[in-house]
């Protein structure tokens, strides 16, 4: 019995989540026959293991084979606690290095549904060094192109939760669910029980989402679409469209002063992040967390549909933006690169938080791997200017060469503000450097930062998905990067 009820088999968990399941076995690359009582010897494993095939019908703690869950075929490996508590030994190895093998034969996401106490201490370090030929298989289809989404049940610890649950590229996770590298048996005396569940990993940025058993079918079917190319992730995307300028105050006017930017960029009833992803994305599922410890609110990453394919998205939501905000977007740029999807970065921030808690949390590595990730990405990325450009801090998530911006935004060095008391200027002299920083939309075209200021969309425009989408701006070409 689980602290959140009944636990359900591995097998009445597949009936509910795929259709047509067919069980795949490992093929000859086992270490064959083993010894009585296993590599170490250990009194009565043999008979511990024939009573756990009498109780559950299986031949070890892992069922694995092929299915389709909503609209996507995917390979399926879950995890059966009833026997040995889902612990991995080396046929457990065997069972999903071959659900690997399937997955990039067939070249199909792979699912793992965890359940597991850890390693299985009657084969001792034979199964022990499982864990590193479950990285290395996770790693075999990481580069394949593979996506890996793993379910967090309850008990998630050990080995298993280190490998193949929190390894994965999406991790959701049952409510309640124990969620821990400790096991409840080897925890610290008077450790707090909240703070091993999937409600604090969630927290904590370490995994992406509770979702309750019953919508799980749905929640699976969602990510499987989203993260599934048409194309199998073999070719090079098409850019994602430029979004049109939503309206504003300014009604699509250019401000006339540096002052006149500023001041509508940070307007309270200017179009935000929600209402650009609301207006050009559907079907949209988030990740969560930067997968250090950390989450940040005001840095919302997922995937949408477009016209019938998927973007990877990072939008910043005007707030400044945390040291994990910076490395979910890392996150989310490097796991799109390898699925082979487009990016719409949506910038917004007056600036990277830099109070002593953020430098603690490593606000400059952070902002590093940021650049780094845009740098080295292999798909198209396309990026907007919506509202404030603050420094480095919104310079990290623009596209170079691809970038374009609204007319109610900024793109400055630094705040006319920061840049005043820099120059030993009084607060009456903040406009005129506002002024002098050459910050507006179109200044930034101008300096050739910016490859131009985006109008509204014309409707015939966005039905059909034209990279053109935006119109009656200034600047150059109205294309969405090469």
């Amino acid at each position: 019995m689980s602290p959140t009820g009944p636990r359900t088999s591995a097998r009445t968990l597949l009936a509910r989540l795929a259709t047509g399941f067919r069980e795949c076995h490992p093929g000859g690359a086992g270490p064959g026959p083993s010894p009585a009582d296993g590599p170490l010897g250990w009194p009565g494993y043999d008979a511990m293991r024939a009573r756990a095939h009498e109780r559950t019908g299986e031949h070890e703690s892992v069922v694995c084979g092929t299915g389709r869950i909503g609209g996507s075929d995917a390979v399926l490996l879950c995890f059966e606690f009833g026997y040995l508590g889902g612990s991995l030994g080396e046929r457990t190895g065997d069972r999903i290095e071959a659900a690997h093998t399937r997955a990039r034969e067939l070249r199909l996401p792979l699912v793992t549904l965890v359940a597991t106490g850890g390693s299985r201490m009657q084969e001792g370090m034979r199964a022990l060094v499982q864990l590193q030929r479950v990285a290395r298989q996770s790693a075999l289809t990481r580069a394949a192109g593979l996506p890996q989404l793993a379910v967090v049940r309850d008990p998630t610890t050990g080995g298993g939760w280190a490998t193949l649950a929190a390894g994965a590229d999406v991790v959701l996770a049952l409510p309640g669910a124990q969620a821990a590298f400790a096991g409840s048996r080897v925890r610290p005396g008077g450790a707090e029980p909240a703070a091993y569940t999937a409600e604090a990993q969630h927290a904590a940025g370490h995994l992406d989402r509770i979702v309750p058993e019953a919508e799980l079918p749905e929640a699976l079917a969602r990510w499987l679409t989203l993260l599934t190319p048409a194309s199998g992730g073999r070719e090079r995307p098409e850019p994602v469209p430029v979004p049109g300028a939503l309206p504003g105050p300014s009604g699509g006017r250019l401000p006339a002063g540096g002052a006149e930017a500023v001041a509508r960029a940070r307007a309270a009833d200017r179009p935000r992040a929600a209402a650009y992803l609301d207006a050009c994305l559907t079907g949209r599922e988030e990740i969560s967390g930067d997968r250090c410890g950390g989450t940040d609110p005001g840095v919302r990453c997922g995937f949408g549909r477009h016209a019938g394919r998927t973007v990877a998205y990072a939008a910043q939501c005007g707030t400044p933006t945390r040291p994990a905000g910076y490395r979910t977007a890392a996150r989310l740029i490097r796991l799109a690169d390898r699925l082979r999807l487009p990016v719409l970065t949506l910038i917004d921030t007056p600036g990277a938080a830099n109070g002593p808690e953020d430098e603690r949390a490593g606000a400059g590595p952070a902002i590093a791997e940021v650049f780094s990730a845009v740098a080295e990405a292999t798909v198209p990325l396309t990026s907007l200017l919506i509202g404030e450009g603050g420094s480095g801090g919104a310079l990290v998530l623009a596209a170079p060469g691809s970038l374009w911006a609204t007319p109610d935004s900024y793109f400055s060095v630094i705040a006319p503000e920061s840049a005043a008391a820099i120059l030993k200027r009084g607060p009456d002299q903040v406009q005129r450097t506002a002024e002098e920083l050459r910050l507006r939309p179109q200044d930034a075209v101008e300096l050739g930062v910016v490859r131009g200021v985006v109008g509204p969309a014309p409707g015939a425009a966005a039905e059909r998905g034209d990279p053109r989408g935006a119109g009656g701006g200034i600047g150059g070409d109205r294309g969405a990067g090469e």
